[in-house]
């Protein structure tokens, strides 16, 4: 439930706190860093050279995050509202969707739905879907550790594929997932750095996590897991030192350097898978467009 004060924005009936998702929240972090940043796993990077510390360091963002996708879900799994999916949800963007998008006012294609059967290789894998039950709103969701690297010209470009893939949301959830209804699909990328943010075209802060998920707290637990995830990853990296004394400072500081290279490299990737394009059908209802930021209320 959602009540409002004046002059204020919305207070959600669920609450996340830290305390009571501490031992969660260290479940998650063990579960993702044993996969490959375990302190035997660096020890044994150390003690092979640098070509193998340049590796396993590359695989910090990418640990990061599944960590965030996955600490998200977490939050919103406390709303009772809530339908989170998550895994490999390929969905098709047409070219006749992309044009739509690209080419015209919002207002001329978000009442438009396209069939989830449409065949084509031209996808877009969002990280997170969500759907609320109570007002059948869905979000379409995108999450980035940090966009510092990203041209407004491919975040435009992104968002675009976004709009274009929510297209299908309807038609998907209502087919594949026990006939679930979604009258209107939101898309959002959540930026984890907190800068760049533009809330009117869909690009938010991971602390306004709140109210994309109705829970409160939910943008400060999730700032929590990072820097726990964050300092775990470095007393596991200075056990490893510690326990490989011949290693060198500048090996150290060669290895933060492929760490920083790699990390802008991967921020930078936006794969776009080629493809052949199907075309629209029509169906009414359906709301189309960016998340929207609660406003506050007038008296």
């Amino acid at each position: 439930m959602i009540t409002m004060k004046h002059n204020t924005t919305p207070v959600y009936s669920t609450i996340a706190e830290v305390e009571a998702l501490q031992s969660r929240l260290d479940a998650l972090i063990a579960e993702i860093v044993a996969q490959t940043l375990s302190a035997d796993l660096l020890r044994g990077a150390l003690v092979a050279g640098m070509m193998e510390i340049a590796a396993i360091l590359r695989a910090v963002p990418v640990a990061e995050g599944r960590l965030l996708e996955r600490g998200i879900a977490l939050i919103a799994s406390l709303n009772t509202d809530l339908v989170v999916l998550t895994g490999n949800l390929r969905l098709p963007v047409t070219k006749a969707a992309t044009e739509l998008v690209e080419m015209n006012d919002p207002s001329l294609f978000r009442s438009l739905s396209l069939d989830a059967d449409s065949s084509g290789r031209k996808s877009y894998t969002p990280d997170l879907l969500i759907l609320n039950l109570r007002t059948s709103v869905a979000h379409l969701v995108d999450v980035k550790r940090s966009l510092g690297s990203y041209e407004i010209s491919r975040i435009a470009e992104l968002k675009n594929r976004m709009l274009a893939a929510a297209l299908v949301v309807p038609d998907l959830l209502y087919k594949e997932y026990r006939r679930l209804q979604a009258k209107e699909v939101r898309v959002v990328i959540l930026n984890a750095e907190n800068q760049r943010s533009d809330l009117e075209g869909g690009v938010w802060p991971l602390s306004h996590l709140d109210h994309l998920l109705e829970v409160a707290g939910a943008g400060e637990v999730m700032a929590t897991l990072r820097n726990l995830f964050q300092a775990r990853i470095e007393r596991n990296w200075n056990e490893a030192l510690q326990s490989h004394g011949g290693t060198k400072a500048a090996d150290v500081a060669e290895a933060e350097r492929f760490r920083l290279r790699d990390e802008a490299s991967e921020n930078a990737q936006m794969p776009e898978p080629p493809g052949t394009l199907s075309p629209v059908a029509l169906r009414p209802t359906i709301q189309i467009g960016f998340a929207q930021a609660p406003r506050t209320a007038s008296h």
